[in-house]
């Protein structure tokens, strides 16, 4: 007999494939990632497809352009605070309705900023018609939850969002912990029942 047939061989080294949706959920994840960093114009398709572990031309056949990732990452983040609010107001109506809503959002925002700033980005690409018309579509979404679980006036709805695009301003400067006077006091307002 010889080493050879004594030697164990080593089983095959298994590697497990990442499905294209699981592939493309981890390229929305960078994407998010990074345009929340640098925004549309400033985010490299590259830097997304490196962050993601996919090559660039992989990216792009699954999302065809820059712009339509950056639709899908806004969707995405839309998505996922309608998701969070819609969870929160489940059961309630009205005024308690909209106070559990507007708390689960101040606590995702806390818990994952990167949320924040690309919705900020989002807003201010919306001089690309696709761009506001996915900013319009995800809002007006968040609108009609807002509106159906509060059963309020439309004055109160729209309070409500004033509000929350308040907290996003006073987020987006991270004043939350600060010790600015004037921050506290809008933070404290926004809290305040109407």
């Amino acid at each position: 007999m010889t080493a050879n047939f004594l030697a164990v061989t080593p089983p095959a080294a298994t590697t497990t494939r990442k499905t294209a949706g699981e592939r493309r959920e981890a390229i929305l994840e960078a994407a998010l990632f990074e345009f929340a960093d640098r925004g549309l114009d400033g985010t490299s398709t590259d830097d997304i497809a490196r962050r993601a572990g996919i090559s660039q031309p992989y990216l792009f056949r699954l999302f065809g352009t820059k712009k339509e990732l950056f639709m899908a990452a806004c969707r995405r983040c839309l998505d996922d605070t309608f998701r969070v609010m819609s969870e929160a107001a489940a059961g309630k109506r009205g005024e308690e309705a909209l106070a559990t809503m507007g708390s689960a959002y101040v606590e995702m925002l806390g818990a994952d900023p990167r949320r924040l700033r690309l919705q900020m980005h989002m807003y201010a690409a919306c001089d690309d018609p696709d761009v506001r018309a996915t900013a319009r579509e995800g809002f007006g979404r968040l609108h009609e939850l807002a509106a159906t679980a509060a059963g309020e006036s439309r004055a109160r709805v729209a309070r409500f969002f004033a509000k929350g695009m308040l907290i996003n301003v006073l987020a987006s400067m991270d004043v939350r912990n600060s010790r600015l006077g004037w921050a506290q006091d809008l933070l404290a307002g926004c809290m305040d029942d109407d």
